[in-house]
Order: C-alpha cells, then sequence, then structure tokens
C-alpha cells in the first residue's frame, strides 16, 4: 500500500512538472499566407482592374474589386504600395459578368439563378520574372430565381469577389 503511494505521488510530481516545463516552453508563429523573400522584394502597384465585361455592367463592382484586391496585399504582406514600377505589378480587366438560369421547375420557369464573375490577371514579379503569368480567375454563386438580382447582387458580388482576390492572393505571392 505505502510504495503504491509513493508511485501515485512521483507520477503527480511528474505530472506537474511537466505541465510547468509545457507553460515555460511557448512557440511562435505567424501565418499570414504569404511566402515573400523581403530582401529582394519590397514594393507591389496596383494598376486598376476595369470592368470590360460585355453582358452586364454593375457599377460598384469595379471600385469594390480594386479596394479589396490592395487591400489584402496591405494587410496580409509587408510590401509597400507604390504607384508604378513595383516590385511586383499587377493589372488586368474585370472580363466576365453575367447572371444565368440554373435550374429549370416542372412549370417550366427557372428556379435559379447564377451569377458568374472572371478577372483576367496580369502579374509582373520584377525580382523573378519566371513567375510572371497572365491567367483568368473565376467565381460563381446561385441564388433563387424568386429573387430580385437587385436583391442580393451586392452580397453575391462581395463573396465573388473576395474568392477571386484570395485566388489572385494564393497564385501571386503564397507559393506554398
Amino acid at each position: 500500500m505505502g510504495l503504491n503511494k509513493i508511485g501515485k505521488f512521483k507520477f503527480f510530481s511528474l505530472w506537474v512538472m511537466s505541465l510547468c516545463f509545457l507553460a515555460a516552453c511557448t512557440v511562435s508563429y505567424k501565418f499570414n499566407g504569404s511566402s515573400i523573400n523581403y530582401d529582394k522584394v519590397k514594393t507591389i502597384s496596383f494598376e486598376n482592374f476595369p470592368n470590360r465585361s460585355a453582358a452586364f455592367v454593375w457599377g460598384p463592382m469595379e471600385s469594390m474589386f480594386n479596394t479589396e484586391l490592395q487591400d489584402r496585399y496591405m494587410q496580409q504582406t509587408r510590401l509597400q504600395h507604390v504607384r508604378q514600377n513595383g516590385d511586383l505589378q499587377l493589372a488586368g480587366e474585370i472580363t466576365n459578368y453575367d447572371a444565368y438560369n440554373k435550374g429549370v421547375g416542372s412549370d417550366g420557369y427557372s428556379t435559379m439563378a447564377e451569377l458568374k464573375m472572371t478577372v483576367n490577371v496580369r502579374f509582373v514579379n520584377n525580382t523573378n520574372h519566371a513567375e510572371d503569368f497572365e491567367q483568368q480567375f473565376s467565381a460563381s454563386r446561385e441564388y433563387n430565381s424568386t429573387q430580385q438580382l437587385s436583391a442580393v447582387q451586392e452580397e453575391l458580388v462581395s463573396q465573388m469577389i473576395d474568392e477571386i482576390v484570395e485566388q489572385i492572393f494564393n497564385a501571386t505571392v503564397a507559393n506554398w
């Protein structure tokens, strides 16, 4: 019996010391989603992305996209924004914005609609031109066609912009 109490005491003491040791040792890691060599890359420049969609135009979309794109890089990197000739350069245009009928009910009328947005991006890395590219990024959202597009448009466009900006960010500076 006495030996069992000693064993429990040793186990408890070891457990308390382990907790104290773990509490004293902390690991700090900051994850911002980018893999930029800040010794080489210090600046970024953005050209305005105009809305050149031939199918459909919604006025606020262009400024919403440009603001979100610049904000993402400014918030998640240490790059300095310059007007032109940045170490990294982003340019392009919104090439498509359209609504499509997605599903038809038994009465022959549309039940679902899809809103789609496509952005063409030209990326230049002046410190490593092997990473330059021109690529299209797209996102879409479905909505019930009984709703007016004007009632859901701002929320859906905001979601699509967020998704496209995330795709662009990952393709340009999150090279992992």
